[in-house]
């Protein structure tokens, strides 16, 4: 079991797999879009199930598979295939922007492998329902979101968990929320609202707190009750609204931190691992793969990192918000 040394257990691993995407979203890249690291900088499929295997071993149990836009990459439906088979490992989801997604899932179908590689569960990056406003955000006109959300029951019809995440950027999608939300009522699903973290593209944008929105969905769809299932590995806080057959969900990172619970690690597309997010630190474990280093070097290495695992980000002043500070009560409380 790996414990840090405020005594959270980590045992939730996201692995990026390229630091390709297919879209330009607003909040994550210029419009010019970013330069490519060179592909042989980045870690092979074989790589990244070794440090598994390795991680499982230690205790890491839930692994998300992202980019970039993972599905970009060729050879990803028996990727998950080997990650869902590594001893140790209980859950293996996928976060996407759906571009690719039917595609994938054709895929899994046409090489046997239709229970195997597809994961757990899939999250989808959706941010505007609204053609025009979804292309605005994205910066890519060559999808109706339409589309994207005609894979839900598919998703669905294979007992595959789904979640929409949603980015709510004021004076781009605050007119989307309401919309966005009532996806949730008819389908078995969770919508997420995730606070704009102010790094890198994001810079410069103006975030929508937890907090207004969920005023926003109690005013139009009635009380926010809380969720006491668990629907997921991460930091998100689960509510249910009448009528709705699906969730919400919060990730308020900013407006109130969820630090002291973090359970997670990130291992990036170029072997680094990192610690926090929103932090520097971390250890190149590709300079030791590459090197020759043995399992017991990456073991002693993964456990010397978690030693070291900061126990707060530092981003909190977007919100002018303390992230030891608790939530008032009522409707701001949630993500506390």
């Amino acid at each position: 079991m790996l414990v840090d040394t405020f005594g959270r257990v980590i045992n939730y691993l996201r692995v990026s797999i390229t630091d390709r995407c297919n879209l330009r979203c607003v909040y994550c890249m210029p419009p010019e879009g970013v330069e490519w690291k060179p592909h042989n900088t980045m870690l092979r499929f074989e790589e990244i199930l070794r440090l598994c295997g390795i991680m499982a071993g230690l205790g890491i149990r839930k692994i998300k598979v992202t980019g970039g836009e993972p599905l970009v990459c060729r050879g990803v439906p028996e990727f998950i295939k080997n990650l869902k088979a590594l001893p140790g490992i209980e859950n293996v989801t996928l976060t996407t922007n759906g571009v690719l997604l039917g595609a994938y899932l054709d895929e899994t179908e046409t090489t046997g492998y239709s229970t195997e590689a597809v994961p757990d569960g899939v999250n989808i990056s959706l941010n505007a329902l609204e053609p025009r406003r979804y292309g605005q955000i994205s910066r890519y006109d060559g999808t109706n979101p339409a589309v994207i959300l005609s894979l839900i029951d598919r998703l669905l019809e294979k007992g595959v968990t789904v979640k929409l995440n949603c980015v709510p950027i004021r004076s781009f999608n605050e007119d989307e929320i309401l919309p966005i939300s009532a996806l949730a009522k008819e389908k078995n699903i969770a919508v997420r609202f995730i606070e704009l973290m102010p790094l890198g593209s994001a810079g410069t944008l103006q975030p929508v707190s937890g907090g207004e929105i969920a005023e926003m969905l109690e005013k139009t769809y009635g009380t926010l009750t809380p969720y006491s299932g668990i629907l997921g590995n991460g930091p998100a806080v689960y509510y249910s609204l009448p009528d709705f057959t699906g969730k919400i969900g919060f990730i308020n990172a900013i407006s109130y931190g969820f630090c002291e619970t973090c359970n997670r690690l990130r291992l990036t597309s170029e072997g680094a691992l990192k610690l926090c997010l929103a932090n520097e630190l971390c250890i190149d474990l590709r300079k030791m793969l590459r090197s020759g280093a043995c399992d017991e070097d990456l073991i002693q290495a993964v456990n010397e990192a978690v030693a070291k695992k900061p126990r707060f980000h530092s981003l909190s002043k977007v919100y002018g918000a303390s992230l030891t500070e608790k939530p008032a009560a009522g409707m701001s409380c949630i993500g506390g």
